[in-house]
């Protein structure tokens, strides 16, 4: 079992920008809009905007509030898929014979965005980026819970998908729409998360991140994610 608090969160999709916004989702009462929004990151100089991907700038919009005022605070970056339609830009242009640009290629690979997010805040403290399955979400909370455990005061942990590109369609089921959550915990014990029993355990219906945010919003104390062979149980103290 981990212990930690988390003490501020962002998130963002299409259409749902605002702690309010993202309430009224919580309660069925308003879905992400379809349309290729994408987040505003003014706060970055134009010619540093112009190198990040809609899935870059969704883990800025959440991350960077959140590290604002900070130093020296560790991310953890997790995403299922990653740069997917970077990635399916490169393979089109690779199957119609057509010169590769090097820089969509150093911009697809999954830790991309820590690198950018190192570049742009001067930030040197530990970084990892996570390619996890299913549960990827705890998983990145469990590598947030390790770093706290070393002494970090904080770390940042932000999960993000974009929806894919429609070849990918029969294969890539798990992204209902593109999102990006980020958290920051601390150390404390607020928050519970333990890996239990799978027997008779049924998968959530949407991602674990999505699903947990929900959990929050709606004021749960406790909420249960399984994949595969890994149930995890997560508690909050009343």
């Amino acid at each position: 079992m981990i212990t930690f608090n988390i003490s501020q969160w962002r998130a963002w999709a299409p259409g749902l920008q605002t702690a309010a916004d993202w309430q009224a989702w919580s309660q069925a009462k308003h879905l992400p809009a379809e349309a290729e929004q994408a987040p505003d990151v003014s706060f970055l100089p134009a010619m540093q905007r112009r190198r990040l991907s809609r899935l870059a700038r969704m883990a800025f919009a959440v991350g960077w509030p959140l590290a604002e005022g900070l130093q020296d605070v560790p991310l953890v970056f997790v995403s299922r898929h990653g740069e997917t339609p970077r990635t399916f830009e490169i393979l089109s242009d690779l199957a119609n014979e057509q010169p590769l640009s090097p820089t969509q290629f150093s911009l697809s690979v999954h830790n991309a965005v820590i690198g950018l997010w190192s570049i742009m805040r001067g930030e040197t403290s530990e970084m990892t980026a996570l390619a996890a399955a299913g549960d990827g979400f705890e998983q990145g909370v469990l590598e947030a819970a390790c770093l706290l455990g070393e002494g970090a005061p904080a770390v940042l942990l932000i999960v993000t998908e974009e929806q894919p590109p429609a070849a990918y369609g029969p294969r890539i089921d798990d992204v209902p729409f593109a999102y990006a959550l980020g958290l920051l915990l601390t150390p404390g014990d607020e928050w519970q998360l333990h890996l239990g029993d799978n027997v008779g355990a049924v998968p959530s219906s949407e991602p674990h991140a999505l699903s947990w945010l929900r959990c929050l919003l709606k004021g749960d104390s406790t909420c249960t994610h399984t994949w595969k062979s890994r149930t995890w149980n997560w508690q909050r103290k009343p």
